[in-house]
């Protein structure tokens, strides 16, 4: 393995955000020696002319595209034009330059989200397009969908060898904790230390806790996608999951417990659920390139809850 990628040149667009750092790590603990993370301040990726700068700086064998703009119910329901085509141009010029450049091999890096909204569980892949996504998340989950559509038809005309990879849910520690823009998990997390630091005797939280969720730990999803980038070379979507399914209601009262917050919890129904299940089959990236999550979810959970509870600390 440390032999492959020793003597790649590999870009990790959002290679500094919450997914790419563990990959950055990950490679480097492969061996890799040449990795490249642009900074979106000096690469804007939805200008063709800054992606063809980054790619004759950088020179890359492999492109792993993780930059994204990304955010739970409430920020998908704000910006959905923004999230529609800055991610859907950062994809495609990204990939069409990466071709011109020669670029070995591009590993894109898609959502479920992108799956519609009554899929039957566990998520397979042959079900990504019998049917529109959940309507909160639609916008984004079909920019990112566009990679797909956008890799098979460059293998098909330029032989390119495009992958896509669909991980669930994430979270672990370094993860996005701002309430406009995070995920469940972080802010469930951050809306319990809140109370507990207000002394409130409740926290509301949105929808009717009946959805259920997959999660997949942040280290354990960096493993998945370089194996995919070092292994898979087809042209097939692959899902990367953890195979564990849990309820929000369920999953409230777990962070509620791990972080010590004993006060009611009040579920506000006005708010969207999002979809109705989330639960991904991951037979297939255990079958192509040997991945399975090694990580139990309370564990994951209790060291997420650990690094906040020190972040909080640290920044008074």
């Amino acid at each position: 393995m440390r032999a492959f990628w020793s003597d790649k040149r590999v870009l990790v667009t959002g290679g500094a955000g919450f997914l790419g750092s563990h990959v950055v790590r990950r490679l480097e603990a492969k061996g890799c020696r040449k990795v490249f993370v642009p900074r979106s301040a000096q690469y804007d990726l939805r200008g063709s002319s800054a992606v063809k700068q980054l790619l004759a700086h950088s020179q890359p064998n492999v492109v792993f595209h993780l930059a994204a703009v990304v955010g739970g119910i409430g920020a998908n329901r704000e910006r959905p034009g923004e999230f529609f085509y800055d991610n859907l141009v950062m994809g495609v010029h990204l990939m069409e330059e990466a071709r011109l450049a020669g670029v070995e091999k591009f590993v894109g890096v898609g959502t479920v989200c992108a799956y519609p909204k009554f899929t039957p569980v566990p998520f397979r892949e042959a079900s990504l397009w019998d049917g529109y996504p959940e309507e909160t998340n639609a916008p984004y989950g079909l920019a990112k969908k566009m990679l797909l559509v956008q890799g098979r038809a460059y293998r098909d005309q330029y032989g390119f060898n495009a992958i896509y990879v669909l991980p669930t849910n994430l979270y672990g520690p370094g993860d996005n904790f701002d309430p406009r823009s995070s995920h469940v998990i972080p802010a469930l997390i951050k809306k319990c230390f809140d109370g507990i630091e207000s002394g409130a005797d409740e926290i509301v939280v949105w929808g009717d806790g009946t959805p259920t969720r997959e999660f997949l730990y942040v280290e354990d999803a960096a493993e998945g996608l370089v194996l995919a980038g070092e292994h898979y070379d087809k042209g097939e979507p692959v899902n990367l999951g953890s195979g564990f399914e849990i309820s929000i209601k369920e999953l409230v009262t777990l962070i509620a417990r791990y972080t010590g917050f004993a006060g009611r919890i009040v579920w506000d129904t006005t708010k969207p659920n999002g979809q109705p299940r989330r639960a991904l089959d991951t037979t297939r990236a255990e079958r192509e390139f040997g991945f399975r999550a090694w990580t139990d979810f309370h564990e994951g959970l209790e060291k997420t809850i650990a690094w906040y509870r020190q972040e909080r600390r640290s920044h008074g």
